[in-house]
């Protein structure tokens, strides 16, 4: 056999090889990421003088309320945290329990104890927005939080302004658009649960009554707090 039909088959029997270490090395710590939801636009970048297209995630908008605490607040006060958001009102004697009860094992699965010397550590932040702000005050909420056990750190039970908190829902979170026959307007009642990332993209929304939907949700938490930034390039040989 010569040189040049023992190098041919010399590459054959390792083409196979070479693809399966290549397929593994990028494969090999993938994860399935919460998709993302609402795009605002497409804008085009150039390259090399190659275009590419790059979507423009909707994020969803900041506001100004008040906590059981009596705290104005915001989500600009906890960057860099994962954000899970419901809707509830105090008064509520249907869904509201359940979707309370199933938040506090969620911070208890994420072990997001009542220890304000960890509050800073912590990677995600629980937003409840009343939809009844007129009769849940701030006093009121914190007499719903110690009742259910909620660390006031980690846990905001929020209330003010009902138009700012309708339109936080409903444009801002799309819970019209995904709330089965879309949100009332006047009256907001749903048991959707709503994740944000980081940079308060939209990435995910969970049955707030089904336990392993919020099971389903405690996993995509941690996936987004793992998330790489994809700004960041990844080297093909690590040292």
């Amino acid at each position: 056999m010569n040189k040049r039909a023992l190098l041919g088959l010399s590459l054959a029997l390792m083409l196979p090889l070479i693809c399966y270490v290549v397929v593994k090395y990028f494969s090999g710590d993938a994860v399935h990421m919460p998709r993302r939801y609402y795009a605002d636009t497409v804008v085009t970048r150039v390259e090399n003088g190659k275009e590419y297209a790059d979507t423009v995630w909707h994020k969803a908008k900041d506001f100004k309320l008040v906590n059981q605490l009596g705290d104005t607040v915001s989500m600009a006060d906890v960057p860099g945290k994962v954000i899970v958001a419901d809707f509830f009102f105090t008064h509520c004697p249907s869904i509201c329990p359940i979707l309370t009860h199933n938040m506090k094992k969620l911070q208890d699965a994420l072990k997001l104890k009542d220890d304000t010397r960890l509050a800073d550590t912590t990677f995600v932040q629980l937003l409840s927005f009343s939809v009844d702000p007129e009769r849940d005050s701030s006093v009121q909420l914190k007499k719903y939080a110690d009742k259910w056990g909620v660390n006031h750190d980690v846990w905001w039970m929020l209330t003010g302004n009902k138009k700012e908190i309708y339109d936080f829902a409903i444009n801002e979170m799309k819970l019209a658009v995904v709330d089965g026959n879309g949100v009332d307007s006047n009256f907001i009642h749903t048991e959707k649960v709503v994740l944000l990332d980081k940079d308060r993209v939209v990435r995910g929304y969970y049955n707030g009554l089904d336990s392993l939907a919020m099971r389903d949700l405690a996993g995509d938490i941690v996936k987004l707090v793992l998330e790489k930034d994809k700004k960041k390039k990844r080297k093909l040989f690590r040292k």
